[in-house]
């Protein structure tokens, strides 16, 4: 199994991509996909076939706003095989809104089959075995455990939440949020996670990787921990 970090920014970042991560295994799955994701898909693998589906954590713009681009793309390119879209139970009818409000009409011209798959307690997507759990964010976000032969897990937004950590016990590697560092009582710290929580509650967690940071942060963030690293747009890590 192998991750691609095709962005790691958060919403406003001027620098960093929209956090993405691509998954490639016998299935390739992309984690999330925010306004800036395609052109990074893009950028890495431009064959209209490469992905066979997307996780989609939550419904913020920077999560799920390009995906009409990467689908109506795939059109143009005269796609045949299926694609698929995991997220949570009502995303279909938000998805194809946003798809029709993009580009009105479009899903009329799909050249290939698009399902959708509700992520609300286990699911098989091919080889990949999915569970979730729900996070603490603005709207409800769901973080995933993907296992094969290896396990990570990818908290989309959230604060350090007991569901999501325990969700990722044991796996190879958590992908995990990190906007804050150790700010008390900002307006929105119960739906974001503060770094210096989430190091304390990953101590024993074999490999942490740290997305999402707050742009001002990430230009002066040092981090000591042997387990936690901050992986760079287009880094990649083999899961073993």
């Amino acid at each position: 199994m192998k991750l691609v970090f095709l962005g790691v920014g958060e919403a406003f970042d001027e620098d960093q991509p929209n956090t993405s991560i691509l998954l490639i295994n016998k299935t390739n799955l992309l984690l999330d996909c925010g306004f800036r994701v395609p052109y990074q898909l893009w950028k890495y693998n431009n064959d209209q076939s490469f992905l066979d589906g997307v996780y989609i954590s939550h419904l913020h713009a920077d999560h799920y706003f390009g995906l009409p681009a990467l689908l109506i793309r795939m059109v143009e390119e005269k796609r045949t095989k299926p694609f698929t879209i995991i997220s949570q139970k009502g995303s279909k009818d938000i998805i194809t809104k946003i798809m029709d409000l993009a580009y009105k009409g479009c899903l009329d011209t799909l050249t290939y089959e698009l399902n959708f798959i509700e992520a609300e307690d286990k699911v098989k997507f091919n080889e990949l075995d999915l569970s979730f759990a729900q996070g603490q964010h603005f709207v409800k976000d769901m973080a995933v455990k993907i296992t094969n032969d290896k396990t990570i897990c990818y908290s989309g937004d959230t604060n350090v939440s007991d569901k999501v950590i325990e969700l990722a016990k044991g796996c190879d590697l958590l992908i995990h949020e990190a906007y804050f560092y150790d700010e008390p009582y900002i307006y929105d710290r119960n739906a974001h996670t503060a770094i210096v929580d989430l190091i304390e509650k990953t101590k024993d967690f074999k490999l942490v990787a740290l997305t999402h940071i707050n742009r001002d942060i990430r230009k002066k963030l040092d981090i000591k921990e042997n387990n936690i690293i901050i992986p760079k747009t287009f880094d990649e890590i083999k899961v073993v």
